[in-house]
């Protein structure tokens, strides 16, 4: 399979330099989160025995997912463009195995997956890739690639971790927060559509504990609501239709409520600048029938009210 004019590239950075892997141009990120310096557990056997084998990488670790509007392909044609780029720039392909032969359910919950609906995994259709650069007992830099198919959409996940990467310099991640709510970004989508899904907020199951992971996506609005502080705001959380009305409805308003928490706590948010409530399951965004509709449902999302 190869992907033609118009591909959107991306740069990750490594020990040696920047490894430019390309995606088609359909390719739309739909979260990205960065951490270090950190740790990273990559998978290099397949989910067998209860276990698999890994190798860990200290340093800087890139997460991103993006979303593929293209039908009919298979996972694996999928990532077979990515798996070249990455052979074409030294790496080593350590693992390369399909949902089956991964250990699916197993293999799935054992390595780490950025959260739903930005990162949709089929159990039944998914194909990952470890590749390292150096030694495999100690690399000095790891990359896995995820990727997972429904009717109409793909989705893949890439994460980098590099030994010997220099710590984010605080500065460019303060611009990197002016980038997300620029022109193109979460600002201007709540400015002319009123309301913005808040991807990558991730929960326990079940639950409204708001896990660490959603640290950063929460940077973008918090900008936004203090360089305009006249803005008033709702969280409203949503919930799939699985159970009772009224517990949907708890959960999603105790949900909202998380969020809106970490925002006065975190970025010292104004409480009267933002409310929460929820609506259960009777806001959805996608069919509930599907597991890919389920997860779309399950979102918080930023409601303009008004400017003071």
């Amino acid at each position: 399979m190869i992907w033609r004019a118009g591909l959107v590239c991306f740069a990750l950075a490594t020990q040696a330099g920047a490894v430019e892997l390309s995606l088609p141009p359909s390719a739309r990120e739909t979260v990205t989160r960065n951490t270090g310096p950190d740790t990273y557990t990559a998978p290099i056997t397949p989910f067998e025995g209860g276990t698999l084998e890994t190798v860990t990488v200290e340093g800087n670790v890139a997460r991103s997912a993006w979303r593929l509007e293209v039908s009919g392909l298979t996972p694996l044609q999928v990532l077979r463009p990515l798996r070249s780029q990455l052979e074409d720039s030294g790496y080593q392909i350590v693992l390369d195995c399909s949902a089956v032969a991964c250990g699916g359910f197993d293999f799935r919950f054992a390595v780490e997956t950025l959260p739903g609906p930005n990162m949709y995994v089929n159990i039944r259709a998914y194909q990952y890739v470890t590749a390292v650069k150096g030694p495999l007992a100690a690399p000095s830099d790891v990359i896995t690639l995820f990727a997972s198919t429904s009717t109409s959409s793909a989705y893949v996940q890439i994460i980098q971790a590099g030994a010997a990467s220099a710590q984010p310099d605080p500065v460019a991640s303060a611009q990197t927060a002016q980038i997300v709510v620029g022109e193109n970004g979460l600002a201007a989508k709540l400015l002319e559509q009123g309301h913005v899904v808040l991807s990558g907020l991730d929960f326990s199951s079940g639950t409204a504990a708001l896990n660490d992971a959603s640290i950063g996506a929460l940077a973008g609005l918090a900008a936004f609501l203090k360089d305009r502080p006249a803005i008033r705001i709702a969280l409203v959380g949503h919930t799939d239709s699985d159970g009772g009305l009224d517990p949907n409805i708890a959960l999603s308003r105790n949900r909202a409520a998380a969020v809106r928490q970490r925002l006065l706590e975190k970025y010292d948010i104004p409480p009267s600048q933002v409310e929460a409530l929820g609506m259960g399951y009777l806001a959805p965004v996608a069919s509930n029938l599907t597991a890919e509709g389920r997860e779309a449902n399950r979102r918080v999302e930023a409601v303009l009210l008004s400017q003071d």
